[in-house]
């Protein structure tokens, strides 16, 4: 009894270490504070070859501003889009006019290697104001 015991919580242990203890996918988020003090953003990230990872952006399309539908990435051998979407505010009603979202673009590493991945805040009309946030990664494909 007392091995069957030790046995349940050996097998235990080892499946909470490999939920728990297995590396999250990478992400990146920004917020519209944060765009609203510094409108020209970079960061950098890390992930795997073969692994996706996501960006996620604050995004106001009642303004009449959108993101680029497709990332500028400089080295599409070491990464790829392979997604784009708006996500709503969450709210049991519709929310209010002029709340926030955001979107998110999910990209997959290819292969090793480092690449820069651009996005652009504009209203997309002709004339309309361009590159009025922006945001900039360096990805490090390892």
């Amino acid at each position: 009894m007392k091995s069957k015991l030790i046995l349940v919580c050996a097998v235990t242990a080892a499946l909470l270490c490999l939920f728990a203890c297995s590396p999250k996918p990478a992400s990146v988020e920004v917020f519209c504070d944060d765009f609203m003090k510094l409108q020209h953003i970079s960061q950098e990230v890390e992930v795997p070859a073969g692994d996706s990872f996501t960006v996620t952006l604050c995004s106001n399309p009642t303004t009449g501003f959108q993101w680029s539908e497709s990332a500028q990435i400089d080295d599409q051998t070491v990464l790829q889009q392979i997604d784009h979407k708006f996500i709503s505010p969450e709210s049991e009603l519709p929310p209010p006019p002029g709340t926030p979202g955001q979107e998110v673009w999910t990209f997959q590493a290819l292969k090793k290697g480092e690449t820069m991945v651009s996005m652009e805040y504009s209203r997309p009309w002709e004339g309309g104001e361009k590159g009025t946030w922006t945001f900039g990664l360096t990805v490090t494909v390892k």
